[in-house]
């Protein structure tokens, strides 16, 4: 992953990933998600997501992010951490913001 680093407000960080298919906007990420994560894979999650891969999520939810991608619209993946914990990955429909966060948080 590579990052832009100056802390200048009118110049915000921008993280390129190769493959990357769609803008991610702000990242964050929800405290039970952060304490769920190492940073390793967090990063993995976050590559996968902006490539298209969508982790565990349903056909129906596949077939919405691909259509999102095409048309605009949220995109939504799964993921689990190596203890088992699920992961939801999710950009915002405008492309402001994508989230980390727990399920339960939703």
């Amino acid at each position: 992953m590579e990052t832009k680093t100056e802390n200048d407000p009118s110049n915000p960080l921008t993280i390129v990933i190769e493959g990357m298919q769609f803008p991610i906007g702000a990242l964050c990420s929800t405290p039970g998600a952060t304490d769920a994560m190492q940073q390793a894979e967090m990063e993995s999650f976050l590559k996968r997501h902006c490539s298209g891969d969508w982790g565990d999520c349903c056909e129906e939810d596949r077939q919405a992010n691909d259509y999102a991608l095409a048309h605009g619209g949220r995109v939504f993946s799964v993921y689990r951490t190596e203890g088992g914990e699920r992961i939801w990955l999710i950009t915002e429909a405008d492309r402001s913001a994508t989230t980390f966060l727990l399920p339960s948080e939703y």
